[in-house]
Parts: structure tokens; sequence; C-alpha cells
């Protein structure tokens, strides 16, 4: 059995039954993964103003995206009928600290959470590719047709940094979630690549692909298609499209490095029923 420990800082998170998205202040705790073969794994949460010790099952699901690719996530199942999916952000996972973070928020609050990979990332099957926002946001209709099929219901979608984007895109195209949150995402997506990858990117991938490489080789590759669906992609138009009925939260840090708080700015002028929330 192998065993992993992380210490997680204080989160403020909440999804209100009101209009408006509130916020509560969850303490820091410890999470403690107890990792076996088995098709589940086991959860144990220590608080630290409690001596109680209560294990949470997290239940590994599998669903397949509409082009037959298996989609794999870990449900934290409270057996609430509500269920908020989590969507990780680019070059990430389900394990990502953020994702794993917010599950165990909601599990606090007796709120059930799914947190899954994209295809082509993690455990799920598929190719990797840089862009991919709207195959994302199909993948995403999938899982919550999957949950709407066993009667769940899903009161929000979240997603942090490129799951941002791509929960605000499923918003935009299909319209049955009424509450939106967007954890950093990008409102320009022609911005940020020329940081990433050099001012000459856009002449190099002219041959087809760059491989992005790291000191241990080729750390991922970059199509020119791939490129080419992600500067195609208008976040301005596509948010102009989210029905008024939808409530959308966005949080962002005030310093963000990667992804500045203008961006969130940006989508607080556009989209209708909208609240922004940033951290210092």
């Amino acid at each position: 059995m192998e065993t992993l420990a992380c210490n997680f800082h204080s989160f403020t998170f909440n999804l209100s039954d009101s209009q408006t998205l509130s916020f509560l202040k969850f303490p820091p705790h410890q999470v403690r993964y107890s990792i076996t073969p088995a098709t589940t794994l086991s959860l144990r949460m220590t608080h630290s103003h409690s001596s109680q010790n209560p294990v949470i099952e997290q239940q590994r699901v599998i669903i397949p995206n509409k082009h037959g690719e298996k989609l794999v996530g870990l449900l934290h199942e409270t057996g609430s009928k509500e269920i908020v999916i989590l969507c990780h952000g680019f070059r990430s996972t389900k394990a990502d600290r953020t994702m794993v973070n917010l599950a165990v928020a909601l599990e606090k609050e007796g709120i059930s959470a799914f947190r899954f990979d994209f295809a082509g990332n993690g455990e799920s099957e598929g190719s990797f590719e840089f862009g991919n926002y709207s195959k994302e946001a199909d993948d995403l209709h999938s899982v919550i047709q999957h949950f709407c099929e066993a009667n769940r219901i899903v009161c929000a979608i979240l997603g942090h940094s490129k799951g941002g984007d791509v929960v605000l895109l499923y918003a935009s195209k299909y319209h049955d979630i009424h509450t939106v949150v967007n954890v950093s995402g990008r409102y320009d997506l022609k911005k940020g690549i020329e940081e990433r990858f050099g001012k000459d990117f856009m002449d190099r991938i002219q041959d087809g692909f760059v491989d992005i490489k790291n000191k241990k080789g080729v750390e991922y590759r970059v199509t020119k298609e791939s490129l080419m669906e992600r500067l195609s992609l208008d976040m301005h138009e596509a948010c102009l499209k989210i029905p008024r009925e939808c409530r959308v939260l966005t949080v962002h840090g005030s310093a963000d490095e990667i992804i500045p708080v203008g961006d969130a700015l940006e989508f607080a002028k556009i989209i209708p029923n909208h609240k922004l929330h940033i951290v210092e």
C-alpha cells in the first residue's frame, strides 16, 4: 500500500442556492490517501479542530466520451444527490492540488464532487493536444450526461485555468447547467503563447508542429492545427452566449503572473449574471 500525504491551506468556497454565490471559510486540514489495487480509493480527513477521523470513499468512475475514449475520474461520494464537476487546467490532471482541495472542501459541506482527467491527460485515454478547448467542453458534456442518467443533479461545474475557459465554453454551448465557477480562466486566448514558447513560435510552427522540450527531452508537442484552434476561439463572443439564468462566479488572484487579473475584469464586463471575487 502506498500512502501520499499533503497539507492544504484554508480555502474560500461555497455554492449557494441564492441568486449570487457567497463564500465560506474552510479550516486548514490534512488529507491522506491510501491507494490500493482495488477500484476505489479510501480518503481519510484529519481536521485540526476535531479528534474525529471520518473516512470518505472515493470511487473510480470511467466514462466514455463521444469519441469512444475512456475518461477516468474520482467521485467523492457524500450521499448527496447534488454533485459538482471539477475540471483541471493545462498540462494538469484530476490529482492537481487545486482539484483535490476543492473536492475535500465540498465534502466538508456534504456535497459530492467528481474530478476527472480530460482525454489525453492523466489516466484518461486519447492523445494530448495543446488547444482542444471545444473537445474538452464535449468531454465535460459526456461526464454531465453520465451523472444525469444516474439520476444525479449536477448543481455546478468548476474549472481552473484552462478548465475555467472550458466551463465557460460549455455554458455558452450547452444551456443545462446554471451555476458555473471560473477560477483563473484566460479571457484573451491569443495571449500567453509568446510568453510560453517564444517570439518566433509562429514562424517555427509553420512546419506543422513544434516540440516543447525540457531538460529530460520532449515534454509535449504543439501542432499547427491545435494552435490555430486556440487562436480561433473568441471567449468574448462565447461569453455573450451564456444565458442570463446561468450564474457565473469568477475567482482570480490579484498577483497572478501567468494569467493577469485583468482577464477576470473582462469576464465581469460581459457575462450577464456574474459575480467577481479577487483574492488578494
